[in-house]
């Protein structure tokens, strides 16, 4: 079961009257569909901010919603219901598709917590952790080198495993990011507010260096497809 907030802001059902938590999309008492809440997607599945989180139970919730938003059960409802079920309909979407992503899941928890900003973590693409510099400036040369041979009607099979090499270390080195991500998953979600600043940081740092890693693994396979 997907745990209820309990410290959502009580808001009053506009049918009934009755109070209810924010997030929620239809009246406990009533049934009746609610307005589009402020758009926390934890709150929308009744999830608190976790990182470790139960994905089956997530997907229920999302096909459980879906059902009850579906348009065709307000064919007959008021012109207001009839526009919530589409805004919580593109709601529900919204939230599923970035919570059953762990890595989208990582970034919208650093947002909610103000630990990362949109902005910053499009800047964080461009930088190098400076731990790759010296690999990345080995292996842009090769990029390049064969790059120009192609341009010059050549191929370079020796340059060519050698990127290949390079292809299996870099996805190593995500999958061992992936791992340290989830590590600090778990510190977070202990909820140790001595901790959780520390975590929050070691999140983004390796946000940033995994969506860099990620780019060139895709720069090498487009280059040897190519």
């Amino acid at each position: 079961m997907l745990k209820v907030l309990e410290n959502a802001v009580p808001v009053a059902c506009w049918s009934c009257s009755v109070a209810h938590n924010e997030s929620t999309l239809f009246c406990p008492d009533c049934s009746k569909i609610q307005p589009p809440s402020s758009g926390d997607f934890f709150a929308v599945f009744g999830l608190e901010h976790r990182l470790n989180i139960d994905l089956a139970a997530l997907e229920r919730e999302f096909h459980r919603l879906s059902r009850r938003l579906h348009p065709d059960r307000f064919a007959r409802a008021s012109e207001n219901e009839k526009q919530w079920s589409l805004a919580d309909t593109a709601l529900v979407n919204d939230a599923y598709r970035t919570l059953k992503d762990p890595l989208r899941r990582t970034e919208y928890l650093l947002k909610l917590e103000g630990a990362s900003s949109p902005a910053a973590l499009v800047r964080d693409q461009e930088k190098i952790p400076a731990e790759l510099l010296e690999e990345v400036f080995d292996l842009n040369l090769q990029i390049e080198e064969l790059r120009m041979a192609r341009k010059l009607g050549q191929d370079d099979p020796g340059l060519k495993e050698h990127l290949r090499e390079a292809e299996i270390k870099l996805q190593a080195m995500v999958a061992a990011v992936d791992g340290d991500l989830r590590a600090q998953w778990t510190i977070w979600d202990a909820g140790d507010g001595a901790a959780r600043p520390a975590a929050q940081r070691a999140m983004v740092a390796l946000l940033e260096r995994r969506r860099f890693l990620s780019n060139l693994v895709r720069d090498v396979k487009e280059l040897l497809r190519s």
